[in-house]
């Protein structure tokens, strides 16, 4: 089942998720492939500006290929001074659309 991943991340900055796309992925100009990540499972990423910070949305081919990426990305965020406190929003997507 597809699992959905939304981060809200207040104060968060673009330059802070540039920082953790070049970790990575080892690239500078980003990732625009799902074979850009090192572990597979991604189906669709977008990530903004907001208001107040920052927002990620990603869809995951299921709960557990999400947790793998979450191995390699929670020290990540750590590494570049974005909070884990608070987690993400997970739920299982009742449709994707591709």
């Amino acid at each position: 089942m597809a699992t959905v991943v939304v981060f809200d991340l207040p104060g968060v900055t673009q330059a802070q998720y540039d920082a953790v796309i070049k970790a990575l992925t080892g690239s500078t100009t980003g990732f625009y492939l799902p074979s850009d990540l090192p572990v597979s499972g991604i189906v669709s990423h977008a990530a903004g500006a907001t208001s107040t910070g920052w927002h990620v949305t990603d869809v995951w081919e299921s709960r557990e290929a999400w947790d793998r990426f979450a191995a390699v990305l929670t020290p990540i965020l750590q590494d570049v001074g974005i909070p884990t406190s608070t987690p993400p929003q997970i739920f299982e997507a009742h449709r994707v659309v591709r």
